[in-house]
């Protein structure tokens, strides 16, 4: 007894565990004892107990068992944790209690079971009870069966789900124990007992005797509908009411439940769906098209068999519908049309709403084909058309109804008038609203007048049933005009109408039926609510979108059109209008004609139809004033308008009348009673007047009158289908146009927003821009009133129209729809309204939302997705969440039945892995938006835990957390939140970042809120409890919520709630409230009025929240949050009030205000380190991704919430792209203020920007590298080095933009790669870039060789990493590239590198394939030809690049000179001259002192120059009248103002009388500049209108004829003469290659070309200086190549060849062998005679003359020795010197001592050298090595980026290079040599080296165009070069001076000397210096 002893000292939960029954036996019993008396349920004592109940019930000892049985049971009922215990008790009981051979054990079982499913634990029961069906052991088996049964009996169908247990019923009912079966057959009845008839076709297949019996017993069974006996905890208050109401005697409320119960469960919901497309015949395709009907039926019978299968699996059925209709509508045997009939009833069945996207394709086919006679076709087009429309909705279908309703064929008719009636009778009220009935009965009408019996029939029974359906209220205004005998066939008829829904009492009578009208309406499918309920649940059915889609009116009409019209008078007045306008019949013209001429006068009629149109227009004018005079009850509306469309009717061709017409159009819609019949005879003829340039706006303004007659909707359907049924874009465009203006003033309400859509996408894809613009501004004025859901329509176009769109609605933003001015005064109810005012928005709000198609993806929630997101292993939990993030965007619209998804998503929002929680986090957010409103009902299993996570640790979690409610509450309002105690549960728990977040949300809300649930009171105690709080953050946000508490609950509630505080905490908390009370805002009630008034009290207000970001938004869907500004102007509270109450409004406008005003990136001190740490201790991820996941973005977001501000971060986050151009912009503004910010926040702001690679939008990529340009010139500029990690983290998603398929976006990327080189190593750059080179995307990797080549050529083989030899490898794969562009690209790169390395670059490729190999020894042998071997494309690529770099770093430096460095690119620009490496370059002309001694930074500011104002040359021209008048001679001293000389110039030229035009146009050409403007073009065009002019042969019958001709000789002698030399001598090329190959053209008009050639050819010696060489000869070279010398000797005449050829001599003669550098532009010299012929002529003139060789002819190399004999060589030499010493002949001197020492290899020119400076001996040999490099092919490749850092100032070889005198040391005048010695002294210190020579001409000057010498001013050349060499100065690396230079122009070759420019150069920079100080 010893051990007795020891455990009776245990505690009572010990000794239940204990291993002595004894001793378990007297735990359970005293547990028993202790569970009885705990009186409160949420007891602490429960919890001890938790984790034993299990072991209550699956005790070993079964006498021990029973009692702890007994315990359990009590337990489980009084705990309110037990709950939790439920699976493993459960399956506890059934596995080791149902095998009990004692009854007790089992029912005690039995009764647990049922006690947890009264705690509302019915699922888990039911799953356990189901697992043990499975159990071998019969005994347990049978248990279950009866547990289930008796769960069923007590609960009902509506708790225990029955699908489950019919599933498993047939396989019940084999079993081999005759008890299982029995019990089978006991639940079976039960089950039948519920849900009837529907329990059938499961059982169909069970053993035949077996069904015998229990249809025998089902019989015996009572007829009325069972009811539950026992009631879940949370519906026993229910139950209470219950008993009380049939203890008064009345069983109302059991009718109810009858219809809440009965369709529970519906046959085709237990069926297992059976997969039929895979078991279609192979052949049935084929079959189905064969010529054959047996083998077409054959394959019908096929699929017939298959769909008789009751239920089907969905699937794309498309294909197989398509076949059917098209027998049904094609196939000529009628029989087979009655069997695919069969079949796609057979579909539509077995799919339900599954058919219901493929019901629009075949209802018009079905209903066309009514036409056939026979009754078995009919009969079975009837059934299919009957089982299609239970699959959708009415209002899907009732367009194709309503089409075929117009149809001539009366079966056709008759047929759709009664599937109508058949269709109305499966809709209730509101699902037949009055938008839908509207036009049904209006077609309807129209047949009750058919002349067939069988059509009128018809339609009576149809508007009978309509009238049974909605009631007489909502039918009889469009009846009005019935007549009586009519009226009563209407009313009898609908008498005799059967609904399927009766009036709550018939509910049973159609079950399969009744089920799907509710699941259409419903979108949820769920449980089909009573009939009363359906009308005013906030389903996403029709029954929201009547008062958004009724006619006309403000939306105060809303609420009485849906109700039947209880609007009061005015409603009748209204309704007696509407009347009119549907229902008036359709005349006959001879009627009209009748009615017309009892008004009009009869001349007016005889005159209608005149052929003389003045007739027809005083026709008009008469009608006019009739139709003015007319009474409105007078005016026969329809015979008016029928007599206008009489012939000609709208085809009138005579403007005027015309315009007259439709004046009387809108006259007759203004003042009569203009009906839609009316309507209908004109809209037509305005549409296709309303594109007319003269008659538009009349068409516009009776379109207008008509609108405002027959209501706005409807015309405007009428119209926009009118416009888009014909092809005119301009009517189209001019229609929408319309639209958009009408929309305004009419307002929005009753508009079918989704028919215009559709208007909308077509006009969206039409080709006219006009219609696109259009339709586009229509969209705008939309989202004015629909607001950003309007979007959604539109998400699939195309991402440019897109972009469009959105830009449209960003310009609308904001703005608030104009309150209607039209449409009112008619229709408007007589202000009864004003209550129901307020909730309008929010019954219109939803609208827009309910027109979205919601999908059903409770299918795709299968339960693998479930079971993977619970997954042990997070990354496949991952998986799973990134899967229903999936299957939710795929589906944008969900219907709110996601099945088991809840619980799935619950369960991961408290997951250890906090990324996956917020990855739940963003679905929930997305599932809110995609659910909308219906998301309602998962509050409480899904939002409240999403407030839990509010408590997160993590700062980023619960911003995610906050986000997310708010998202919710957006869709849900708050009362759902608040109810219950949930809420108040959360605040209860001691965390303190849970409280603060609360409460902060809750302070947020409540303000807005007008009234709250009373549970808010629960949550006092514990707010009080927060104002106490240990954290600070908590009292004070409990501070602040107080007040709003307060506003809803009222200050004595809330001092009352104090009583139970302790004394002291009391007081401070009454304090507390006292001090709240003074600061108490108002009840937001009127506020929400004034904001929702101004606005039209229309949808609009309602959508407003939608575009605030998600932190802002409003959670209550009664009334938006005024926004701030116009809360002020609406004066919502005073200023004391919203300092006081904190008004959330107004409190965020001055933050923001605020905010904005500081710096936008906070210093933080070793920030950056910090961060690089955290990323080196993987503390944070590794920036590195393929695209980038929400965690990299969060952990972003979270890095930058220290050092940006909070403003600035919200747009760079935001999901609207527009708002990071915004953040892009600001950034950009505040670079050049913020520089430590931006460099403290580089790597963040970095990284961000790859955020932006991954962008769809181009706007943003744009902007986002034109930051990034500005922002590492800047950089460089500020000597700041990228670190590592900054590199590693942006570079690789750069290089992914180089091989963007836009132009612009590669060369950006490339220019900041350029850039980048500045700030980070070229060397680290190389290994970056090479493996870009191994992307997927060719023109990635052809960019990036590209860049490569230019690395190497910049930086030298050095650049190459890891080694050059492995480097060059990767390079050579790609030669084998199969990308042509890839493949020229790495040639080029390694030509390049041949071109630094020699031969060399062999041994480092490696072995190459053959073909390779000699693909690149056939380009590096084409480069040797040419010095520049760079490929032609680069230079064309880089110009615009070089400029830009220069420019942008010249803006980022000047600051305030901005403006003043982008006058200077112009400048350069302008004088971008292509021989400018020739000229004389201004380098040696500055005074380079000022630049040596000042280390500051240069400012150079520009002196104010004159600027012409030349704008005004594009302003439309006043052309005086044409008085002959001489033009003044001083001309230019009269109008000294240019744009005024213009427009007088301008409108002489444009003059009558052809002698002032000539005056006026040589007056143009004498003003020199004006006459340098001329382009080529111009040129030409003016030339050949002189020339013809000259040969007119109708000139010489003028009087003064010859005198014209002469002036016209003359003028073209001043344009040649005065014109840019250039663009004239190529105007004249193009122009005598156009005349000799135009045919028509005359032999006289060639030879004038050719004497304006001479003349040029005459005047070359003078201005050969100052034509562009380069551009002539290109102009020659493609004249050669069209004409070959061959095809000039063909000519008739041999002036053109000769004409040529003087042309060409006289350049060889002036320009010498220099010619041969300036072919510069040809891309293929090969194409034409042109290199050929220039060298014959060399060669020719050098025979000749012996003249000296040039340094590019190596043919005249040899000549030299021709001309020195030994004898001479001193001479020889002296005269070679002299030559390098002069001015204009270096470049020459240089060639020829090269020529000479390659001939003389012993000749000793060192005397000539000792005498001369050190600089000179230097600058000699350093010529002498570029020609030697030249020479041997091996000349640089131009510069292919705009910066590199070692390419010299290629001055010193270019022919510029002025050395005075051979020893300046005679005290003569210095010459610039000295500044050369200068500027080299400046590049050493700079680190440039001074060896290595460059001459090529720059690459800008290979394409800019060539201006105009004289323009570039001086001061504009002094201030680029100061600029420049600064530049040097300031970069380490050095801007490429070479593209600086492209400007020096050609006036310095005519200089008088260069001594004199120099000095005239200094004096003028010493004045601008003098100036600055």
């Amino acid at each position: 007894m010893g051990d007795d002893s020891e455990w009776m000292k245990l505690p009572v939960d010990q000794k239940c565990e204990h291993k002595l029954w004894k001793a378990r036996l007297s735990g359970y019993e005293e547990a028993l004892k202790i569970f009885q008396k705990i009186k409160d349920e949420k007891s602490p004592e429960w919890s001890k107990f938790l984790g034993l109940i299990k072991k209550f019930v699956t005790d070993s000892n079964a006498v021990v068992q029973l009692k702890g049985l007994e315990a359990a049971l009590v337990y489980v009922e009084n705990a309110h944790v037990a709950g939790k215990t439920t699976g493993e008790v459960v399956s506890g009981v059934v596995s080791k209690v149902f095998n009990q051979p004692k009854a007790k054990a089992k029912e005690l079982g039995i009764e647990i079971c049922l006690m947890y499913i009264e705690i509302e634990k019915g699922e888990a029961v039911q799953e356990e009870l189901l697992k043990g069906l499975d159990n071998k052991n019969p005994k347990i088996v049978v248990a279950c069966i009866e547990t289930l049964r008796k769960a069923l009996s007590e609960f009902g169908s509506k708790i225990i789900l029955l699908k489950p247990i019919i599933k498993v019923l047939p396989k019940l009912f084999e079993s081999r124990e005759k008890a299982v079966r029995d019990e089978a057959k006991l639940i079976a009845v039960e089950i039948y007992r519920w849900i009837r008839d529907a329990l059938r076709p499961p059982l169909q297949n069970i053993n035949s005797v077996q069904l015998k019996e229990l249809e025998e017993e089902w019989v015996k069974l009572p007829t009325g509908a069972p009811k539950p006996s026992r009631f879940l905890r949370s519906q026993q208050e229910l139950e209470a009411k219950l008993e009380q109401q049939q203890s008064a005697g009345g069983d109302a409320e059991g009718g109810g439940d009858d219809g809440d119960e009965v369709p529970q469960i519906d046959a085709y919901e237990l069926l297992e769906a059976v997969e039929i497309l895979s078991k279609l015949p192979k052949d049935f395709y084929d079959k189905i098209e064969a010529k054959k009907w047996q083998e077409r039926k054959e394959a019908l019978e096929a699929v017939e068999v298959l769909v008789k299968n009751p239920k089907l699996e969905a699937g794309d059925y498309a294909d197989l519908v398509k076949a059917l209709k098209k027998v049904v509508g094609k196939d000529t045997n009628v029989m087979l049309v009655a069997l695919a009939a069969k079949c796609l009833t057979g579909l539509a069945v077995g799919l339900r709403k599954k058919f219901g996207q493929y019901a629009g394709h075949v209802v018009p086919t079905i209903l066309e084909k009514f036409k056939e006679k026979k009754p078995q076709v009919v009969q079975a087009l009837q059934e299919a058309i009957d089982a299609i429309f239970l699959t959708t909705a009415l209002q899907n279908i009732s367009e194709d109804v309503l089409a075929v309703m117009d149809n001539k064929n009366p079966t056709i008719k008759q047929q759709t008038s009664l599937f109508i009636a058949r269709s109305f009778r499966h809709c209730t009220a509101s699902t037949l609203p009055k938008s839908l009935l509207k036009p049904f009965c209006a077609a309807l009408l129209k047949h009750i007048n058919d002349s067939a019996p069988e059509v009128r029939d018809a339609a009576f029974e149809a508007l009978g049933t309509a009238l049974k359906v909605v009631g007489e209220k909502a039918v009889n205004p469009f009846l009005a005009d019935v007549d009586k005998l009519k009226l009563d066939k209407i009313k009898e008829c609908s008498e005799k109408v059967e609904l399927v829904h009766g009036k709550k009492a018939g509910l049973a009578a159609d079950k399969k039926e009744f089920k799907t009208a509710p699941g259409r309406t419903a979108a949820s499918g769920a449980a089909g609510d009573k009939d009363t309920k359906d009308i005013s649940a906030p389903k996403p059915g029709p029954s929201k979108k009547a008062p958004a889609t009724k006619a006309g009116g403000p939306p105060k009409k809303g609420k009485p059109a849906v109700s039947g019209g209880a609007g009061g008078t005015g409603t009748k007045n209204k309704k007696g209008l509407e009347t009119k306008e549907i229902v008036e019949p359709e005349l006959s013209i001879e009627v009209c004609e009748e009615k017309a001429s009892a008004v009009l006068p009869a001349t007016c009629i005889q005159l209608l139809d005149s052929s003389n149109w003045k007739e027809r227009l005083a026709c008009m004018e008469e009608f006019q004033k009739a139709v003015e005079l007319m009474d409105r009850t007078e005016m026969p509306c329809q015979a008016l308008v029928r007599m206008l469309a009489k012939k000609p009717g709208w085809k009138e061709t005579n403007f005027q009348v015309m315009q007259m017409k439709l004046h009387i159009v809108a006259l007759i819609a203004q003042k009569g009673n203009f009906s839609k019949t009316s309507a209908q005879i004109v809209l037509d003829g305005l549409v296709d007047k309303i594109g007319d340039v003269k008659c538009g706006n009349n068409a516009k303004e009776a379109m207008t009158a008509i609108a405002e007659a027959c209501m706005l909707p409807w015309t405007a359907e009428q119209v926009m289908s009118m416009a888009f049924s014909q092809k005119n874009p301009k009517n189209q465009s001019e229609t929408l146009n319309w639209l958009s203006n009408a929309i305004k003033e009419f307002g929005f309400s009753g508009l079918n927003v989704k028919a215009f859509i559709s208007n909308v996408k077509t006009a969206l894809a039409a080709t006219n821009p006009a219609v696109r613009t259009s339709a586009i501004t229509l969209l705008g004025v939309m989202y004015l009133y629909v607001g950003p859901s309007l979007r959604m329509f539109f998400e699939d176009e195309k991402p440019a129209l897109l972009s469009q769109i959105d830009a449209e609605f960003e310009k609308m933003q904001g703005q608030s729809p104009p309150a209607p001015t039209r449409g009112i005064s008619k229709h408007s109810i007589s202000g009864t309204d004003e209550g129901e005012d307020g909730d309008e928005p929010d019954e219109g709000g939803n609208d827009v939302v309910d027109l979205l198609p919601r999908t059903e993806i409770s299918d795709k929630i299968t339960s693998e997705l479930v079971s993977k997101i619970g997954d042990k292993n997070w990354k496949i939990r991952k998986e799973g969440l990134d899967e229903v993030a999936g299957i939710i965007n795929e589906a944008k619209f969900i219907q709110p039945n996601i099945g088991e998804l809840p619980t799935a998503l619950k369960g991961r929002l408290n997951d250890s892995n906090k990324i996956l929680v917020q990855q739940t986090l963003n679905i929930l957010q997305q599932l809110a938006v995609a659910m909308g409103p219906n998301i309602k009902q998962h509050v409480k299993n899904l939002g409240i835990p999403i407030i839990t996570v509010l408590g997160d640790s993590k700062n980023n979690v619960r911003a995610a957390a906050l986000a997310t409610v708010n998202a919710w509450a957006e869709q849900t309002g708050m009362k759902e939140w608040l109810e219950g105690e949930d809420l108040s549960e959360e605040l209860k728990k001691e965390n303190p970042f849970l409280r603060q977040e609360l409460l902060g949300w809750l302070a947020e809300k409540l303000p807005s809120l007008r009234s709250t649930p009373t549970d808010l009171i629960l949550c006092v105690p514990h707010l009080y409890s927060c104002l106490e709080d240990r954290n600070g953050d908590v009292r004070k946000k409990a501070q602040d919520a107080l007040p709003f508490f307060m506003m809803h609950l009222g200050y004595e509630k809330m001092a009352k709630a104090t009583g139970k505080l302790k004394p002291t905490s009391k007081d401070q908390v009454l304090a507390m409230l006292e001090k709240a009370k003074a600061n108490m805002p108002a009840k937001p009630a009127a506020s929400a009025k004034a904001a929702s008034k101004p606005m039209g009290g229309s949808a609009p207000s309602k959508f407003q929240p939608a575009s605030a970001p998600v932190e802002d938004s409003v959670s209550s869907t009664v009334e938006p949050k005024p926004d701030p500004k116009k809360a002020k102007a609406l004066g919502v509270s005073s200023k004391a009030k919203s300092a006081q109450g904190k008004k959330v409004p107004s409190k965020t406008s001055l933050k923001e205000d605020e905010d904005k005003s500081g710096p936008i990136f906070i210093v933080v001190p070793n920030g950056k380190e910090q961060r690089m740490k955290d990323e080196k201790g993987l503390k944070v991820l590794k920036w590195n991704f393929t695209t980038p996941r929400d965690e990299y973005i969060e952990q972003l977001k979270t890095q930058m919430s220290s050092c940006v501000a909070k403003w600035l971060q919200d747009e760079m986050f935001h999901s609207d792209f527009q708002h990071h151009n915004k953040a892009l912009a600001v950034m950009v503004d505040h670079l050049e203020s913020e520089k430590e910010g931006v460099i403290g926040c580089l790597d963040l702001i970095l990284k961000w920007l790859t955020l932006r690679f991954f962008d769809t939008n181009t706007s943003v990529l744009m902007k986002a590298l034109e930051y990034l340009k500005l922002l590492f010139t800047l950089l460089s500029e500020e000597e700041y080095h990228l670190t590592e990690n900054e590199a590693s983290s942006f570079i690789p998603y750069l290089i992914l933009k180089v091989g963007e398929p836009k132009d612009v976006i590669r060369k950006d990327v490339r220019a900041i790669l350029n850039r980048m080189c500045l700030v980070y190593p070229a060397s680290k750059m190389f290994p970056f870039i090479m493996e870009g080179t191994k992307s997927k995307n060719s023109k990635q990797r052809a960019e990036c060789l590209e860049e490569l080549g230019c690395l190497v050529e910049s930086y030298g083989m050095n650049v190459c990493q890891p080694t050059p030899g492995k480097a060059l490898k990767e390079i050579a794969i790609h030669i084998g590239d199969r990308d042509n562009a890839v493949r020229n690209a790495a040639l080029n790169t390694i030509v390049t590198v041949y071109n630094v390395h020699g031969d060399q670059v062999f041994k480092l490729i490696g072995t190459l394939s053959e073909k390779d190999m000699s693909m690149l020894e056939e380009r590096i042998k084409r480069s040797a030809k040419r010095p520049s071997a760079a490929p032609i494309k680069q230079v064309e690529e880089r110009p615009q690049r070089t400029q830009s770099i220069n420019s942008n770093a010249n803006m980022l430096r000047k600051g305030p000179a901005e403006d003043m460095s982008s006058k200077l690119n112009q400048a350069r620009s302008m004088s971008g001259h292509p021989e400018a490496a020739q000229m004389v370059r201004r380098e040696f002309q500055l005074d380079l002192d000022e630049i040596e001694n000042d280390n500051g930074t240069v400012r150079c500011e520009m002196p104010e120059l004159v600027q012409h104002k030349l704008d005004d040359i594009f302003e439309p021209v006043l052309i005086p009248e044409p008085k002959i008048r001489a033009v003044s001679p001083h001309f230019d001293d009269m109008h000294s103002n240019t744009a005024s000389t213009i427009n007088f110039i301008i409108s002489q030229v444009a003059s009558g009388d052809i002698n002032t035009s000539i005056q006026a146009l040589t007056q143009l050409f004498q003003i020199e500049s004006l006459a340098r403007e001329a382009s080529t073009g111009v040129l030409k065009d003016l030339m050949h209108g002189l020339i013809t002019l000259m040969l007119d042969s109708r000139i010489e019958d003028l009087e003064e004829g010859q005198q014209v001709i002469r002036s016209v000789n003359l003028l073209v002698v001043k344009v040649l003469e005065k014109s840019d030399q250039t663009n004239i001598l190529s105007a004249l090329l193009v122009l005598l290659q156009d005349s000799l190959l135009a045919t028509a053209s005359s032999p006289k008009f060639s030879e004038l070309v050719m004497k304006c050639l001479w003349r040029m050819v005459r005047l070359l010696p003078d201005t050969i200086n100052s034509i562009n060489l380069d551009r002539i000869l290109l102009d020659i070279h493609i004249f050669m190549k069209v004409f070959p010398k061959e095809k000039l000797k063909q000519c008739k005449s041999e002036f053109p060849i000769r004409t040529l050829k003087t042309l060409l001599h006289t350049l060889c003669k002036l320009k010498g062998p220099k010619i041969l550098d300036h072919l510069t532009m040809i891309d293929n010299k090969n194409e034409s005679e042109l290199e050929a012929h220039l060298c014959r002529m060399m060669k020719h003139s050098m025979d000749q003359t012996g003249s000296k060789s040039d340094k590019e002819t190596e043919k005249g190399a040899s000549r030299i020795d021709e001309k020195s004999s030994k004898a001479k060589v001193n001479d020889f030499l002296a005269e070679i010197f002299k030559k390098i010493g002069s001015k204009e002949n270096t470049k020459e001197g240089l060639a020829e001592l090269y020529e000479y020492k390659k001939k003389y290899s012993d000749a000793d020119i060192e005397p000539f050298l000792k005498n001369s400076s050190q600089f000179f001996q230097s600058y000699v040999e350093r010529g002498l090595r570029v020609i030697e490099m030249e020479r041997e092919g091996k000349g640089r490749i131009p510069s292919s980026t705009g910066i590199s850092p070692q390419t010299e100032v290629t001055c010193m070889s270019a022919p510029t290079s002025t050395v005075s005198s051979v020893g300046n040391t005679n005290g003569e005048e210095v010459g610039p040599s000295v500044y050369l010695e200068r500027l080299k002294i400046l590049r050493q210190r700079c680190g440039l080296d001074n060896t290595k020579q460059d001459d090529r001409p720059p690459l800008t000057s290979l394409l800019s165009k060539p201006a105009v010498p004289t323009v570039a001013s001086s001061t504009d050349m002094l201030h680029s070069k100061l600029s420049q060499l600064r530049e040097s100065r300031e970069q380490h690396q050095h801007l490429d001076l070479d593209s600086h230079q492209t400007h020096s122009s050609g006036t310095t070759t005519t200089s008088s000397s260069s001594t004199a420019n120099i000095d005239d150069l200094k004096k003028r920079l010493e004045r601008i210096k003098s100036s600055r100080k």
